[in-house]
C-alpha cells in the first residue's frame, strides 16, 4: 500500500485514535531516511496522529523511539522528535509535569552519550552534532519554563513543574557542561554550548532559584523540594561545581550575581567544589578545579585568609590533593599549574594561618620536592619578619622552633636516602646558613642561636654520618663497577657494551642499563653529596668562626 493510500485511511479511520501510537516506530524509521518521495506522507501521518491519539500513548511512544535510537542516529532521532514531544506534553495541560520530567530525563539521557567538541573547529563545524541538539533542547524546555515563572505565587501542580525544571537544569550542569571546555568568546564568538550554558543559569533564575543560594548550599542547611524523594539528592555537587565553574571561571551570569558577598566567602563556598574537581584524575576535571581554585583566590587580599579556615576540612583536602596534581599528574601544564595556584594559596592567608598551613604541609605531603617548596617559602616568611617594623611571632623565636624541628629532620636519622630526600635536605641546609648569617649571634632575634647546640645534636651530626655512610657505599659501587669491567678481556667487554645489566644501590634494583649509564648514575650521586657535603661545611664553618672568642 502506497503511503499517500495510508495516509488517507488513518486521517478517516477512527480506530487510529486508540490504536495510532503503534505506527510511531515505522513512521520515524521512514523519516530518519529522509527520502523525499515519502517525507510529505509521513509528516501528515504524523501531525495526525498527535492530534487525535491520547497524549499520554503518544508520550510513552515517542519516549520509546528516542530510547531505542540507534548510536549513530541518536542526534537525528532526538532533534526529529523534540517539536512532536513538546506538542504531546502541552496536550495534557496542568497535569504535565512529571510526564515534562520524564521526557527531559529521557533527552538529556541520549544527549549525554554524544562526545563532546574538543576544539574550536569541531564546535564550529558540530561534527557530533552536540550543539544542534542542546540548542533544540533549549527551544524544546522553553514554554514549560515560561508557565513556570509566570506566577509569583505558585500552584502545587506549578511548584511541581518547577521542581521537574531544576533536574533538568541540575542534569545539564552535569551532562553535558561538565564535560565542555568552553571555548573564550574572543576565540569563538558564536559557541552553541557557551549559548546552552547562560540559558541554563537562565532557567534557574528564572524558576526562582537563586544562584548565591545554590552556591553556598554546600554550607548551609539543605533545603526540601518537592517532587524529590527523601533519599535523593537535590542538589548533586558535581552540577554545583559545574555551576561555579561557569561563574567564576567563565564569567557566566556574574553580572546577575550580588556583590555584596565577601571573596573570602565566596573561597569558602567553593572549596568543596574545588576539592570535587582535584579529586579526579580526568584532564577537564583537574583543569577546572585549578582554574576555579586561581579565579577564587585571586579575588581575595593578600595575607587576609584567616587561621580558622584552617579548621574546614576542604581547607585541609585542597592542599592534599593540590599535592597529588603536582606530584602524581602525567600532564606537564597541569603540574606547572598546580605549583602556580599553590603558591598563590600561601600567599592570601595571613601570618599564623602561613605558620599552620606549613606545619601541615611538612607533616602530610610525603614528597621531598613539596616540602622542599614549603621550606623555601619558611624561609622567605622568616626573611620578612626580620625586616625593620615586620616582626611577627610565628616566625620569630619561641614559636618557630617546633617548625625548625619539623625542617631540619632526617626520617629515617642516618639511614635517610639523601638523593630521594634531595630537594628537602638542601632547602633545609639553605634555610639554616641563612638563619646562621642573617641573624646576628648578638642580636638571635629569630632564636637561633640559643637553639643551635641541639641542631647540631639532631640535625647536623645524623646528616654528616648519612652523608658518609651514602659517600662510602657509592665510592664502593663506583670501584666495584670499574673493576667489573676491567677485568673483563675484550671480546667479553666487547659483549657487555652491547648488553644491559642491573645494579643494585641501597637495597634497590635499579632499572637495566649499560655499564657506562650506570657509572654515569654512581658519579651523579657522588657529585650530590658533594654538594650537600659543601653547603654542611659552610654552615660548619661559620658556627666555628661565630664562637671563637
Amino acid at each position: 500500500m502506497a503511503l499517500e493510500q495510508l495516509s488517507d485511511i488513518v486521517q478517516r479511520c477512527n480506530i487510529v485514535r486508540c490504536m495510532g501510537w503503534n505506527l510511531l516506530g515505522p513512521l520515524v524509521q521512514i523519516l530518519l531516511k529522509k527520502e523525499e518521495n515519502n517525507l510529505p506522507h509521513c509528516l501528515a501521518i504524523l501531525t495526525h496522529l498527535l492530534e487525535v491519539c491520547s497524549p499520554k500513548e503518544l508520550l510513552v511512544g515517542l519516549l520509546e523511539q528516542v530510547e531505542e535510537a540507534h548510536p549513530d542516529s541518536i542526534a537525528e532521532t532526538v532533534i526529529l522528535l523534540l517539536q512532536p514531544l513538546q506538542k504531546v506534553l502541552l496536550r495534557l495541560g496542568g497535569r504535565k509535569a512529571s510526564s515534562v520530567g520524564m521526557a527531559l530525563s529521557t533527552l538529556l539521557g541520549q544527549v549525554a552519550r554524544l562526545p563532546v567538541p574538543q576544539t574550536k573547529e569541531q564546535e564550529e563545524d558540530d561534527v557530533f552534532n552536540l550543539c544542534r541538539c542542546c540548542s533544540a533542547l533549549l527551544v524544546f524546555v522553553r514554554p514549560f519554563v515560561e508557565e513556570a515563572k509566570q506566577s509569583r505565587t505558585p500552584t502545587p501542580k506549578e511548584d511541581e513543574l518547577r521542581t521537574e525544571l531544576l533536574k533538568f537544569c541540575m542534569k545539564s550542569l552535569c551532562e553535558p557542561l561538565l564535560e565542555v571546555q568552553l571555548k573564550d568568546p574572543e576565540t569563538l564568538a558564536e559557541s552553541p554550548l557557551r549559548n546552552f550554558a547562560t540559558e541554563i543559569l537562565g532557567i534557574l533564575s528564572d524558576i526562582g532559584e537563586s544562584l548565591p543560594d545554590l552556591l553556598s548550599h554546600s554550607l548551609l542547611r539543605r533545603r526540601e523540594v518537592p517532587g524529590f524523594l527523601e533519599e535523593e539528592v537535590c542538589y548533586p555537587k558535581e552540577s554545583l561545581a559545574s555551576l561555579a565553574y561557569l561563574l567564576f571561571v567563565q564569567h557566566i551570569a556574574m553580572d546577575t550575581f550580588p556583590t555584596v558577598f565577601s571573596s573570602v566567602f565566596v573561597l569558602q563556598c567553593n572549596m568543596e567544589y574545588i576539592n570535587l574537581f582535584l579529586s579526579r584524575t580526568e584532564e577537564s576535571r583537574l583543569q577546572k578545579g585549578l582554574d576555579l581554585y586561581e579565579k577564587s583566590l585571586v579575588r581575595v587580599e593578600d595575607n587576609s585568609l584567616p587561621v580558622q579556615l584552617m579548621e574546614l576540612k576542604s581547607f585541609f583536602s585542597v592542599p592534599q590533593n593540590l599535592v597529588k596534581v603536582m606530584t602524581l599528574c602525567p600532564i606537564q601544564h597541569l603540574r606547572i599549574k598546580g605549583l602556580k595556584v599553590l603558591q598563590l594559596s600561601i600567599d592570601k592567608f595571613d601570618t599564623e594561618a602561613k605558620y599552620k598551613f606549613f606545619q601541615c604541609m611538612l607533616k602530610t605531603s610525603h614528597h621531598a620536592g613539596v616540602e622542599g617548596y614549603i621550606i623555601k617559602n619558611i624561609k622567605n616568611q622568616i626573611d620578612i619578619a626580620l625586616k625593620p617594623d615586620k616582626g611577627n611571632e610565628w616566625f620569630m623565636g619561641a614559636h618557630l622552633f617546633p617548625l625548625l624541628r619539623q625542617v631540619l629532620c632526617l626520617p629515617q636519622g642516618p639511614e635517610t636516602d639523601l638523593l630521594q630526600n634531595l630537594d628537602r635536605v638542601m632547602e633545609s641546609l639553605n634555610l639554616l646558613r641563612y638563619l646562621l648569617i642573617r641573624d646576628k649571634a648578638w642580636r638571635n632575634q629569630t632564636g637561633i642561636w640559643t637553639e643551635l647546640y641541639k641542631i647540631e645534636d639532631y640535625y647536623m651530626k645524623p646528616l654528616r654520618m648519612g652523608l658518609n655512610m651514602s659517600k662510602a657505599h657509592y665510592e664502593a659501587e663506583l670501584q666495584n663497577t670499574k673493576d667489573n669491567s676491567k677485568k673483563t678481556n675484550a671480546k667479553a667487554e666487547s659483549q657487555i657494551q652491547e648488553s644491559v645489566c642491573s645494579l643494585t644501590v641501597g637495597n634497590e634494583k635499579m632499572p637495566n642499563m649499560t655499564p657506562e649509564m650506570q657509572l654515569q648514575v654512581l658519579h651523579s650521586a657522588l657529585h650530590t653529596f658533594d654538594m650537600m657535603e659543601s653547603v654542611l661545611a659552610r654552615i660548619e664553618e661559620i658556627i666555628e668562626v661565630k664562637e671563637k672568642p
